[in-house]
């Protein structure tokens, strides 16, 4: 599998608030920490609510230590894991993953532009600071509620300057992204981390502003989508079975504890390995991967059951057969 991971357990050494709603989890590893790329990822297994669960966290910065840094932002409309991680203290003990990445740094471009908005900044930081030492022309646009939202913002204006400019909501400055890329040179690469909205709002400027497909990069976090993370019920195809798929738990680990065995890779609404059939929807379905195409999620013919959710009732199918087993 693309994502094999290896395990490792370590100690929270220290923590910090960063904003108001946004917490920093310092983790010194049992062993060396693993060299990582920019823009990687560690996934975290923690007890949500009394059940084994994975969470996936950006890095923040780059590596320059023994340690790794991650920021978790106290989402009350997610399925549990903000809380779980709040609740640590120093010394608490966690098993964590490699770092992993899918965000690829193309150094014989010139011109960078990254955006972030909200949480989305964990990432963008480390690479912002390995753009700016190899002289690469880079801006960055920060998009937030207000100022006081804004974690790691001293950090950011230390390393940028005047190339960094904050959209602060609550200043009505909200970020045009069609003025923005725009206004670019030719060549420049984006790379954006964000909610699940902002991000098609990017993809649609983009596209309308005759850009590069390729040349917009994205770093996601499927926990975002456009309906309430809430409870919701899947059907399974020619059968009674009706499944329920608590707040607190995704579709695949609802399927999964069922025993409707569906495989899985990157678990992050990246890969597709876990795309499965949609014969019907009662209701509404939420996707929050970023596999499909527009089109393909508007035929809601297909499903990535690890991010995506629904309101109401979706019948799958899974190609999982017990005669078959």
């Amino acid at each position: 599998m693309r994502f094999a991971e290896q395990w490792t357990w370590c100690t929270v050494e220290a923590i910090r608030d960063v904003a108001p709603a946004i917490r920093e989890f310092t983790l010194q590893p049992d062993g060396p920490a693993a060299p990582y790329p920019l823009g990687s990822h560690i996934n975290v297994s923690l007890l949500v609510d009394g059940q084994p669960q994975t969470r996936s966290y950006s890095l923040v910065g780059e590596r320059g230590s023994d340690r790794y840094r991650i920021a978790v932002r106290l989402a009350p409309d997610s399925r549990g894991g903000s809380r779980a991680m709040w609740a640590l203290q120093p010394g608490a003990r966690l098993e964590i993953s490699n770092p992993s990445s899918l965000v690829e740094i193309d150094w014989t471009r010139k011109s960078y532009c990254l955006i972030a908005g909200g949480i989305g900044i964990t990432p963008i930081i480390g690479i912002a600071a390995a753009l700016t030492r190899r002289n690469v022309d880079v801006v960055l646009h920060y998009a937030v509620r207000s100022r006081r939202d804004a974690a790691y913002l001293d950090e950011l204006s230390a390393t940028l300057g005047p190339r960094l400019t904050v959209h602060a909501a609550d200043e009505g400055k909200r970020i045009d992204l069609g003025a923005t890329f725009r206004g670019l040179p030719g060549g420049t690469i984006i790379i954006f981390c964000g909610p699940m909205r902002m991000l098609d709002a990017a993809r649609h400027a983009w596209n309308d502003a005759g850009r590069v497909a390729t040349d917009l990069r994205y770093e996601t976090f499927g926990s975002s989508g456009l309906l309430p993370t809430a409870e919701f019920r899947v059907r399974l195809r020619d059968t009674n079975t009706e499944i329920v798929v608590p707040q607190n738990r995704s579709m695949l680990e609802a399927l999964n504890d069922a025993g409707v065995e569906v495989i899985s890779d990157c678990q992050r609404g990246e890969c597709g390995v876990c795309a499965i059939d949609v014969c019907c929807v009662d209701g509404e379905i939420d996707h929050r991967d970023v596999f499909f195409s527009d089109g393909q999620k508007k035929s809601n013919a297909k499903i990535c059951p690890c991010v995506s959710r629904a309101r109401g009732v979706v019948t799958v199918d899974t190609l999982y057969r017990t005669d078959a087993v």
